[in-house]
């Protein structure tokens, strides 16, 4: 019989939680509230968060000078692409990784640590003259072609850790009721890695999303901008930041990720159990 839990237990549980809340969303809040405020207000020494003026003008000088509407398609496009490529390339090599044993399992593990120790920028160079040689630079499908090559080894990372935590006795019992290999991959190992797919997926998003280094290199026409290089146009000259705009496209460049968080987020406590109990 366990002990019941105190009150004030329950209480400070929920202040605490409360607390890691407000401590993880204040700078969305302060963000928030500077898309708002107006130039002057932001260049004085108050400390406020609720706006003194609200000035919605931001909003309309970040969507109009900026052009963000087609640096989001671009950012949107290049996301969902490699979200989906890497994923699907990174399923049947995590279910090799985890299930097979010897050398080949071992380099392939080594490989994928080196892989995210190793300096990007000590290739730049190098991978910018290959893009360029096949003509694939300043061009969007380069661009994607270069997201899945380094976001696959930590998705393939993450999802082979997923397939290891699958117990092996269930594709066994499928075996002995006489079903293939596809078979159990499709009606039990796959449900059950459903939650491991959408977080997957969600970190590749996000990576391809926020990334800024390569694009900046890869990328030169303004019209195939991310959106992280279309905020750093705020950057005026002399180093002159127009905080205003940049503020409030920054707000407007979370609401797609947010959308796509929502949605998979869904599916995250989904196919727990799915498939590994037949009737």
């Amino acid at each position: 019989m366990t002990a019941k839990r105190p009150p004030y237990a329950t209480v400070l549980m929920y202040l605490a939680l409360a607390g890691y809340l407000i401590f993880l969303g204040f700078p969305l809040l302060w963000l928030l509230s500077a898309s708002f405020k107006s130039t002057r207000e932001l260049n004085s020494l108050a400390v406020n968060l609720i706006p003194q003026q609200w000035d919605f003008g931001n909003y309309i000088a970040a969507l109009e000078r900026q052009n963000l509407i087609t640096a989001a398609g671009n950012s949107v496009l290049v996301s969902i692409v490699t979200m989906i490529v890497a994923v699907l390339l990174s399923m049947p090599m995590a279910y090799a990784l985890a299930r097979l044993k010897g050398r080949l399992r071992a380099a392939g593990t080594v490989w994928i640590l080196v892989s995210q120790v190793f300096p990007t920028i000590l290739i730049i160079i190098p991978l910018f003259l290959v893009l360029r040689s096949l003509q694939l630079n300043d061009t969007l499908f380069g661009l994607i072609l270069v997201y899945v090559t380094f976001t696959m080894p930590f998705t393939l990372w993450m999802l082979q850790g997923y397939v290891a935590a699958i117990p092996p006795e269930l594709e066994e019992a499928a075996e002995m009721d006489g079903a293939g290999r596809f078979t159990i991959l499709r009606t039990v190992i796959l449900p059950l890695l459903v939650p491991g797919l959408v977080a997957t997926a969600m970190f590749t998003f996000v990576s391809a999303w926020n990334e800024f280094f390569l694009a900046l290199v890869l990328i030169q026409s303004p019209e195939l901008y991310t959106l992280p290089i279309a905020l750093r146009s705020f950057l005026g000259a002399e180093g002159q930041t127009q905080l205003g705009p940049l503020a409030a496209g920054a707000i407007l460049a979370t609401i797609p990720s947010l959308i796509i968080f929502g949605i998979l987020q869904k599916k995250l406590t989904g196919g727990m159990l799915a498939g590994a109990v037949k009737g």
